[in-house]
């Protein structure tokens, strides 16, 4: 798939969902960007997301990443390039949305999505900073596709070690 094509992506089931949440991990999401139609039964979002699939080359210790530049930070170095790219999100069958740690009203509070969760009957985004947006409905799916082109960025999300 070309970089001008990007993702586009369906969910069902629990396994989809895990591999949008991988997708999504570390997106920058506006709260004003996240809608509820409640009479259409969907949930609509617009995310900024890091594009990991980059990133698919894995190296035992970062330090033995290839280095473009000996001055660069080696702990940026294991993707191909730093890209994020606009991505739209549309969730159906959404039949209530409750929210945790946010208020909808604060449209410029950006959350950091750290996964997706898949519930019997909900699914569950789960942000950093203890925010959450729980969908529920009995037969929730998702498409996202990606919007526009791609951008360079000079950071790599980074997670503290477990």
């Amino acid at each position: 798939m070309s970089a001008a094509q990007g993702l586009k992506l369906k969910a069902t089931d629990a396994e989809d969902f895990r591999i949008i949440a991988a997708c999504l991990q570390d997106a920058l999401i506006p709260v004003g960007d996240m809608k509820f139609e409640t009479l259409q039964r969907e949930f609509v979002l617009v995310a900024n997301r890091f594009r990991w699939e980059n990133c698919d080359e894995t190296w035992e210790n970062e330090l033995d990443a290839p280095r473009a530049d000996p001055a660069l930070d080696p702990a940026l170095m294991p993707c191909n390039a730093y890209e994020r790219v606009n991505c739209g999100i549309h969730f159906h069958g959404v039949e209530a949305v409750r929210r945790r740690g946010l208020d909808q009203r604060d449209r410029g509070r950006v959350l950091e999505l750290l996964t997706i969760e898949a519930h019997p009957g909900a699914i569950v985004m789960v942000f950093a900073g203890d925010a959450a947006v729980r969908l529920e409905g009995p037969h929730i799916s998702c498409v996202m596709q990606d919007i526009g082109e791609p951008w360079p960025t000079q950071w790599r999300p980074r997670h503290p070690a477990a």
